[in-house]
């Protein structure tokens, strides 16, 4: 293969996800790269889902517009996805927690 080619997934043979907007998240105890991760986490959020359930169908239908995901693995993708939503929840209460407290000292 030649270097300018790029490189290829060995499962799904796709472009393997890179540059600034690929973040890599664990799945089923492997790195796996997701192209455009930060801003569908987004992009559910504002939609406000009620349950975890609809908070991973919207991920999952997300992500597979711009990821290719294994049927086999689609729980999996699922959890783990759930997982960063709700880590970059934590960390949003985090920082308006921090913005509130600086406001008050003001």
């Amino acid at each position: 293969m030649n270097e300018d080619e790029g490189k290829y997934c060995i499962v799904c043979g796709g472009m393997v996800p890179s540059g600034s907007d690929v973040r890599r998240i664990d799945i089923d105890g492997k790195s796996i790269g997701i192209n455009g991760l930060d801003e569908i986490i987004a992009q559910v959020k504002a939609l406000n889902p009620e349950s975890d359930v609809r908070i991973k169908d919207e991920l999952v239908a997300a992500v597979s517009k711009k990821n290719y995901i294994p049927t086999k693995k689609r729980d999996a993708y699922a959890a783990a996805l759930l997982r960063e939503y709700r880590a970059s929840a934590d960390r949003d209460g985090r920082n308006r927690v921090k913005n509130n407290k600086t406001e008050k000292t003001k």
